[in-house]
């Protein structure tokens, strides 16, 4: 972590303002836009890129991905530029809190990922380029979205200490408990072998 020299309101401020950010539905919202129906009675119901993708609409589903990455983004780098580096860990870190549970949608949200990608991009852009490739890759080989997101999930205190120096690692590790809890139907759905692939429409 880095060194806390901001003082407490204006870290619960910069908390505040990224878990509303960090909630913005961007995934209901697009296809709500470009009249694909209610993405929560759709595939999996969930909010994010990967169920979207389960409308068939690529560009719908590749507009949620950017948008839930952004916003994680935004959140970090809004907090960076305005206050300062302890407050961009807070926004981020509030900003996944929100996307995950929103209050807008009775605190069920998405999985986190895009978010998760995003805000480390902005963090440390070595860092989050290295998630997004151990995610692609992960993919291609398995076109599994959720073993992607879990592996890539894993591997950010690895890239974190080999990338940087440390200083946000404990973050990483927070992140990428709540990842794996909120894939908890996923991970049986793993150990089951029925988790769906990558553009399938429907899930068990």
């Amino acid at each position: 972590m880095p060194e806390l020299v901001t003082s407490q309101g204006v870290l619960l401020l910069t908390a505040v303002l990224g878990y509303l950010l960090g909630s913005i539905p961007f995934g209901i919202l697009v296809t709500r836009a470009m009249g694909l129906g209610d993405l929560r009675s759709i595939g999996s119901g969930n909010i994010g890129a990967t169920n979207v993708l389960r409308t068939g609409n690529k560009g719908a589903a590749l507009a949620t991905l950017l948008l839930d990455g952004g916003k994680g983004a935004a959140a970090v780098l809004l907090a960076r530029g305005f206050v300062g580096e302890d407050a961009a860990q807070v926004a981020g870190f509030a900003a996944f809190i929100g996307h995950l549970y929103p209050v807008w949608l009775g605190f069920r949200g998405g999985k986190g990922v895009a978010t998760f990608l995003g805000l480390f991009l902005a963090l440390d852009w070595r860092v989050g380029v290295a998630l997004c490739l151990t995610w692609l890759v992960t993919a291609a080989v398995t076109r599994v979205s959720s073993i992607a997101a879990l592996v890539a999930a894993a591997s950010a205190g690895g890239w974190i200490l080999w990338l940087t120096d440390g200083s946000l690692l404990v973050l990483a590790l927070v992140l990428t408990v709540l990842v794996y809890v909120r894939h908890s139907e996923n991970l049986k759905r793993i150990k089951a072998g029925t988790e769906p692939r990558i553009g399938r429409k429907k899930t068990s």
